[in-house]
C-alpha cells in the first residue's frame, strides 16, 4: 500500500469523546428526519436516542420482546465478555437506517435479522427477515411485496452496504478481503460486481453523506502475515488449525490496531483519509456518520461516541 495517502498528522486524534460510559458499544449511529439524535444501536440489544442535555438518553426501541433492563443491561460491562451469553436473548443491533419519508427505523440485528420500528419506537415492530446462515450474501428486500431475494453469493464477510445517491449502484465492504466492491444496479453494466479499492486494513460499515460521498470505517492495518492469509485462504485455514491456543496464534499473526476513516467520491477515489495512530480518541471504529458539520464515529467495543468537526 505504498501509494496510500497516509495521514501523518493523525488528525483523527483531535476528536472528542462524548457520552463516555453513557452509551455502551454504539456500533451504528443515525439521525431522524427531524434532525433528532443521535440514535445508537447498543451492545445490550437496545436502540437509544439522545434527547438533549436536560433529558439525556432514552431507550427508543428494542429488537425482541425478551428484552428487559434487568436481563440485558450491564452498563459498562455490556462491551465485555459478560454480555456474550445474553446476546442471543437480548439481540445486538449492528445497523440503523431511517426511511426519511415515513420516519420508520430499519434495524439490522446480528441475531434477530432485519426489523423495522415506527417513528415512535417502542416494541411495535415486525420482522422482515431472519437470516441465520453464516454465508457471505447480499440480500434485497422489496417493501411492496414483502419478499426477499438473493442478489450476490460467495462474498467474504460483507460487513457494510450503502446505495449511491442516485441509486444506480451500491458499495459494499468485504472485511475479510480488506476491500470495497461496487455492484451496478443500472445501465449497460447492470448486475456486475467490480473492485473499487483495496484497503490497508479491515473495513466495517460504510455511510453516505449529503454530497453523495462515502465514509468507510477501517481498523488498520494489515501485517505481512495477514496479507498472506488474505491472498491464500488455505494457508489461513491451516494456520488456525495448529494445536496452539488461539490467543497466541492471533498475537503472532497480528499487531496493535488503530482507527482509520476514509472518504471516497462516487467514483471510488480517495477524497480524504484520517487516522488516530496512537489510539488517543477512537479504537475499534465501526461507523462514521457525517451530520451538520460533524463526524459521529461509532465503536462496537467501547463505551462512548467520538466526534470531530468536519471539514477540518
Amino acid at each position: 500500500m505504498d501509494s496510500w495517502p497516509w495521514d501523518n498528522a493523525s488528525r483523527l486524534g483531535h476528536g472528542c469523546l462524548e457520552f463516555k460510559n453513557n452509551v455502551f458499544g454504539p456500533e451504528s449511529l443515525e439521525f431522524d428526519n427531524e434532525g433528532r439524535g443521535p440514535y445508537a444501536g447498543l451492545a445490550d440489544g437496545s436502540i437509544a436516542r439522545w434527547m438533549g442535555q436536560s433529558l439525556g438518553w432514552e431507550t427508543f426501541a428494542v429488537v425482541t420482546p425478551n428484552w428487559s433492563e434487568k436481563a440485558c443491561s450491564r452498563g459498562v460491562d455490556s462491551t465485555t465478555h459478560k454480555q456474550w451469553k445474553s446476546e442471543l436473548k437480548c439481540g445486538r443491533p449492528l445497523g440503523l437506517r431511517f426511511d426519511q419519508k415515513t420516519g420508520d427505523l430499519y434495524i439490522a440485528d446480528a441475531y434477530h435479522g432485519l426489523l423495522v420500528v415506527g417513528p415512535n419506537g417502542g416494541m411495535n415492530h415486525f420482522f422482515i427477515l431472519l437470516e441465520g446462515e453464516a454465508t457471505g450474501r447480499l440480500l434485497r428486500y422489496d417493501i411492496p411485496t414483502k419478499t426477499t431475494h438473493v442478489v450476490l453469493e460467495g462474498l467474504s464477510f460483507p460487513n457494510g452496504v450503502q446505495l449511491s445517491k442516485d441509486q444506480s449502484f451500491l458499495l459494499l465492504t468485504e472485511t475479510t478481503n480488506c476491500r470495497i466492491m461496487r455492484y451496478v444496479l443500472e445501465g449497460s453494466k447492470r448486475g456486475t460486481l467490480e473492485l473499487v479499492l483495496n484497503l490497508p486494513g479491515f473495513p466495517d460499515n460504510i455511510r453516505i453523506n449529503d454530497k453523495g460521498q462515502f465514509w468507510v470505517a477501517i481498523d488498520c492495518c494489515r501485517t505481512s502475515v495477514q496479507e498472506v492469509f488474505v491472498n491464500n485462504p488455505w494457508i489461513r485455514n491451516l494456520y488456525f488449525r495448529l494445536p496452539i491456543p488461539m490467543r497466541y496464534l492471533a498475537r503472532m499473526a497480528g499487531m496493535r490496531m488503530y482507527t482509520m476513516i476514509v472518504l471516497l467520491n462516487e467514483n471510488g477515489k480517495i477524497v480524504d483519509s484520517l487516522e488516530d495512530k496512537k489510539g488517543e480518541v477512537m479504537k475499534l471504529v465501526s461507523e462514521v456518520k457525517e451530520f451538520k458539520g460533524k463526524l459521529w464515529i461509532g465503536t462496537v467495543a467501547n463505551n462512548y461516541i467520538a466526534t470531530l468537526p468536519y471539514p477540518l
